[in-house]
Parts: C-alpha cells; structure tokens; sequence
C-alpha cells in the first residue's frame, strides 16, 4: 500500500472556494491561505443563528497502545462514510504539534485513504494558529519577569510564580531550566522551565472560547502567580492581556480544508488530551452544527482522557449536548491489554500479536468494557467502532463484537476506512444515522460546585476505577489556595498517561484497587478548569533515539516534502 503522504500528494483536491459553497460557507466569509485552505470569519456565526443545528457526533477510543489505534483515521473515514450514504456532513478536529510530528507519532491528518488534505499543510504550520499562541504566551512571560525586575509593583512572589514558557518542540532540555543569569540588566535570576506550545492555557482558551470578546476577557483573568500575600496577580494586572489578544486576532479563525472525498473540515486549535483538554474548538463546531445535517469530531486518547474533559469541560462551556459517541477499538490494543505483549512507538509488532488469538483478545476485552461502561455515565448511545487491521481474523473481531455487546454498547460496526476510504466507512456511518435517532440522556460527571477533593475523587473512582486519591503536601497547599482565591467551583482537566487508565501506563486493561497519586494542582483559570497532575506527568516531551524528523526532508527536484507520515 502506497505511505500516506504518496496517497496524499496524488489526490486531486477541489479549490477551497468549491469547498466551502458546498458547506454553505460564502465567499465573503472566507480569508484565502493559498488554493486549498482558508480562514472562516466569525461574523458567520451572526449569519447563522437561527438555524438548527445538525446531530453532534463524538469519537473517542479505548486506552491506546503507543501507536494509537486509529481514531483521526475512524473520524475521518466516518466523515467519508456519511458522503458514501448521501449525507450532509462537515469534521473539526485539531491541528497536530509539531512537536510528536516531528518525534514519535509522525504527522496527524489521518491515514491511508482518509485524510484531511492537503496533509503536509495539516501537520505543518498550517495557517500559523500555533506560533500565534507561542508569541501571546511569551509576550506574558516577557511582562511578568520585566514586572519583577522594575520593582515588582504587583508583589509578586517569584516562588510562587506559575506562568512557564512555551515552544512547539518536543525538547526535554527546556523543562527545568534557569532564567535571568548574567547580572541584573538580564532579570531576576528563578527557576522556571517551557511546556509544549499545546499545553499552553492560551491554546485552551482558543478551544474554548465563543468569541473574540470572550477571549480578551479569559486572557485577562489567566493568573500568572501569587503575590507574598497569596492573593492572585493576572494578565489584566501586568496590563499585557491586551497585547496578547491582538496577537490571536487571527488564530480565533477557524481553518478550513477538505477530506480526500471532498467533505469540508475545520481544523482548529489543537491541545493535548493528556496534560489538556484534548478537543477542537467549541468556535468550528457551532459553525458546522448550523453548516449541515452531521458534525463529526473527535476527543484525543481513550475515553478517559479527553471524552471524560469533552463532557465535563467543553459541553459545560458551549451546552452542546452530543447525539452519539464512538468508541474505537482494534484487535492489537485489546490483546496488548492482556498484558501478554509489549508494543513499543517506532519497533515493529512483536509477530505473535498479529497472529489468531480470540483468546487473547478476550482477555484484554475488559479495557473496552470498562470505556463503554464509562461513556455510558453521561448518558449518550455508544457506537464501538472496531477499526480492522489486514492481520485481524473474523474470530478475534468477533470476540471484540462479544465483549462490546456484553458491556452494553448501542451498536458495533467494522471499519476499513483506511484501505477502502468511504467505502470502509458505510456500515459505521449507517450504524450512527441510527444510534443519532436514539434518544440521548446526557450528564455530568459531578456537580461543579463540589469541592475539589470530592470531583478529583469521583473522576479517580468512578472514571479511572481507583480505591483511593493521594495528596503530596504541595497539591494540598494548591488545592487550598485555589479555593480560597474563588476557583474552587472550576471543572477538572486530568493531567495523567494516556497509556493506563491508571497513572501508571504499565497498569493495561482494567486496573483496580490502584490509589492516585496528585502531585500537583494548577490553575488555568482563563480557560477555566484545575488541572490535577497525577503521578509522573510531563507538559513538556522528549524526542525519541531516532526521531520522526530524521526521515522528513525536500525532494529538491520537485520541491514536495518527503518522509512525513
């Protein structure tokens, strides 16, 4: 089968003009990047109002193994399946970092024949939204030691200063690190360090926010630290709130592309699902909802990580209630939850995991339960997507179907959208015309308004299957500052493993009787959420021995990338 990127560079794709009438998006509302992308103007929102909103449909997946098991793939191909049976429909899904681009996971457009075109685009730079997010957040940064250096007006405590710097790299070098050397002209000497540009609170309020009022008004109240009085010190207070607005003018726009079949896609913001709230922006998804009949979007990692935040974070900002969720699951990460293989990002499958064994797959089937039975929490029909493999037999899909059906799911259906394109997405686009009718009974997890020992506590035991929560000394000063500043009443975003329902991304399948360990507690105050970390959690990845950028480089005769994947 010819590489992604092969499949990619020979489609032929329609003027994003043609693209965007077919959505419905006219031609005044869209800013030009070249032929084949474009920014969509808010003022559509005004335009649209009145319009009923199509059906809202979420995919999700169970926990991963490191090479995730397919679910841009099963978005997209789904979007494509809708095409196939004659439907309406538009995708928003987020824009990759390019930090694992260009580290493990290679490049995020999808797979095989369904992809969001064109791909290179999709996985670098795209219209530029992150580096916008990266300058507003410096810009911060820059305020914040200049505000402490020139006599400190707002008493800020340089010890209890949150605000970190960011960069769109996977560098491990920069996580702990010491500014300000070199004398007093240089700044006040502290310890602080950089997360990945995805991590950042404004990458969060882009996905959040409903509007560029809404937005000047989060980056204001991002706190940056606590003064010596632990009182909070913000972006409004050091007066760069503003400026950092100014910078994201353009990135509040959502991007618009096209899949390999030709169906519109919004591509927008894009953060992190496991030391963020892992969703695109609430701002695509409005517009598509009132564009056409079905909106597909996805939620990053398993079920746990960003379906859980989709919920209990997005749906409580922009009360939009989803018609059905997908859950993804593959033969391979089932007989990895066995606990019987080791399937190590960048090495090929250990042979015996692509051969028959029904068994297997049995026995790691309580991880899929486990996020059926947690999507069944918040009330919406659960559709399990089973992504098929060439090396996948009709018995192990078959043990698959057995143990999602005993679990409770709404329906089952195999997809073979990366070989077959739409044609692979027919029976799972048929299966949530029908799940999209079902009624639909959504709830949060928790009552907001609870402590926030008691909702960390009802995410650890009831979404996770902890016995117990544990707090070091530093996250119980946190918690307490936090609630005594007012931010109490905030949702919860989990930092943790994407690898485990667990902390521990050793602990596969179903762990129970396992306590987690909080050992941090921030604030993202202007997004909206505390963000618990639990356990050995970075907000900052490393490169890989061979990372993916050493096989990405420029045919020079041609002027194509090469090696993206």
């Amino acid at each position: 089968m010819k590489s992604d990127l092969d499949i990619a560079q020979a489609a032929t794709m329609q003027p994003i003009w043609e693209i965007a009438e077919k959505a419905g998006v006219n031609r005044d509302e869209l800013e030009l990047s070249g032929d084949y992308k474009a920014k969509v103007k808010l003022d559509i929102l005004d335009r649209l109002k009145d319009r009923p909103k199509g059906k809202y449909i979420l995919i999700t997946a169970i926990t991963p193994t490191p090479l995730g098991e397919g679910k841009t793939v099963s978005t997209i191909g789904l979007t494509q399946g809708f095409g196939k049976i004659g439907k309406n429909v538009i995708t928003c899904i987020r824009q990759p970092s390019m930090g694992p681009v260009f580290g493990i996971k290679g490049g995020a457009a999808g797979g095989g024949y369904s992809q969001v075109i064109p791909m290179e685009d999709f996985n670098l730079h795209l219209t530029g939204d992150i580096h916008a997010i990266t300058a507003a957040h410096n810009l911060i940064a820059a305020f914040l030691d200049t505000s402490i250096l020139k006599g400190n007006p707002h008493n800020l405590d340089p010890l209890n200063v949150n605000w970190r710097r960011v960069m769109d790299v996977s560098d491990r070098a920069l996580r702990d690190i010491v500014i300000g050397l070199g004398g007093r002209a240089n700044g006040y000497p502290r310890q602080t360090g950089f997360d990945i540009t995805v991590a950042s609170e404004i990458m969060a309020i882009l996905a959040l926010t409903s509007g560029l009022k809404d937005m000047r008004e989060r980056i204001g109240r991002i706190v940056v630290g606590f003064n010596r009085d632990g009182k909070p010190v913000t972006t409004e207070d050091l007066k760069v709130a503003g400026s950092a607005t100014v910078l994201m003018m353009d990135a509040i726009k959502p991007t618009l592309m096209q899949t390999l079949e030709g169906q519109p896609a919004f591509v927008h913001a894009g953060p992190f699902a496991n030391i963020a709230h892992g969703n695109s922006s609430i701002i695509a998804d409005q517009i598509a909802l009132r564009l056409t009949d079905y909106v597909t979007t996805e939620a990053g990692f398993g079920a746990d990580m960003g379906a859980e935040k989709f919920f209990d974070i997005k749906c409580r900002t922009s009360g939009l209630v989803p018609d059905a969720v997908g859950l993804v699951a593959t033969v391979r990460a089932l007989k990895h939850h066995s606990g019987k293989y080791k399937v190590v990002a960048g090495k090929p499958l250990p042979k015996e995991l692509t051969e028959n064994n029904p068994g297997d797959v049995e026995e790691g089937g309580a991880n899929l339960a486990k996020h059926i039975e947690n999507v069944n929490k918040f009330g919406v029909p659960t559709v399990v997507i089973i992504n098929r493999f060439g090396t996948d037999t009709d018995d192990e899909v078959e043990a698959v179907r057995r143990i999602a059906d005993d679990a409770g799911a709404e329906s089952i259906a195999v997809s073979d959208v990366h070989a077959d394109g739409g044609e692979g997405g027919r029976e799972v686009a048929e299966a949530f015309v029908a799940a999209c009718d079902k009624p639909s009974n959504f709830k949060f997890l928790y009552d907001v308004k609870k402590p926030l020992k008691e909702k960390i506590e009802t995410v650890a035991t009831k979404i996770y299957g902890a016995a117990d929560v544990s707090y070091t000394p530093l996250a119980n000063r946190q918690i307490k500052q936090f609630e005594a500043s007012g931010f109490g009443n905030l949702p919860l975003c989990m930092a943790k493993t994407h690898l485990s329902l667990s902390h521990d991304p050793k602990l596969v399948g179903r762990p129970e009787g396992f306590t987690l360990p909080i050992r941090e507690v921030r604030a993202s105050v202007g997004a909206g959420f505390i963000y618990p970390l639990c356990g050995q959690m970075s907000t900052m990845p490393g490169l890989p021995t061979i990372p993916a950028g050493t096989n990405i480089d420029i045919d020079l005769e041609t002027g194509k990338v090469v090696g993206l994947f």
